[in-house]
């Protein structure tokens, strides 16, 4: 074999270990999921249909407890908008105060209903920024595309890019705001935006001392997106289930 010849032997080595090597990395980074795999029951008794996806098992559905899982009840300021604005030891809301969307959307929580680490069934916990991010890396960063419901009856509008591939049923919750500039709300009533454009789920990880994590989907994006509120604001919440 000419030394030309043989070199080129050599390349064609090298690009095919690259490539395998390659092509596994992708895999590991695209991990399977599994559709509605088990359930989990919170201490009021309600109980959430799972899902796995890569190594982390998810609620299908969003937290809807009014107690922490040691028995404390959650408290429940209702339209007093300065008992929310003021409460530090964890909180909830119905959306418009109103009992109604509980079966659907769920409770909207505070920052500081997470941070408390007994808002989630036991053996489960509000997942971190990290836990948050490996759910995109699992969906080969299609998340909000794949986690979204398809169709109009939830979500407002043309409801972007929804395609609901991987079971996670993410719908549009709105949100219970700590403030809102411009008197777009009632105070009276509790500043709540929102509902059937975006969905908004708490991580348990904080940014600042007024800020922390969370990551949201809206009606108009196959995207999910990641940024920080004040731990004041109700947002939606799902659990994963605890690896050890």
């Amino acid at each position: 074999m000419s030394v030309k010849g043989y070199k080129f032997w050599i390349y064609l080595v090298i690009a095919g270990t690259v490539a395998i090597l390659s092509n596994s990395c992708r895999k590991e980074e695209r991990a399977d999921y599994s559709l509605e795999t088990g359930s989990v029951k919170d201490i009021d008794g309600n109980v959430y249909k799972t899902m796995i996806i890569g190594n982390q098992e998810w609620m299908t559905e969003n937290l809807k407890t009014t107690r922490f899982n040691d028995g404390r009840r959650i408290d429940y300021p209702g339209s007093d908008n300065p008992a929310w604005i003021n409460n530090r030891s964890g909180a909830y809301a119905w959306y418009g105060n109103d009992i109604s969307y509980k079966n659907t959307y769920g409770a909207l929580y505070n920052w500081h209903a997470v941070n408390n680490g007994n808002l989630c069934p036991a053996g489960w916990h509000v997942p971190d920024d990290a836990e948050w991010t490996l759910i995109n890396k699992y969906l080969a960063g299609k998340a909000g595309a794949e986690l979204k419901e398809t169709g109009t009856a939830q979500w407002q509008g043309i409801n972007s890019g929804a395609s609901a591939g991987s079971g996670f049923k993410a719908l549009p919750g709105g949100v219970r705001f700590s403030d809102m500039p411009g008197g777009s709300r009632n105070p009276a009533e509790g500043y709540y935006y929102y509902m059937g454009r975006t969905g908004r789920w708490w991580s348990s990880s904080g940014h600042s001392n007024a800020d922390a994590w969370y990551r949201s989907i809206h009606h108009d994006s196959g995207n999910m997106f990641r940024s920080h509120s004040s731990k004041e604001t109700g947002f939606s919440v799902r659990c994963v289930r605890n690896l050890n």
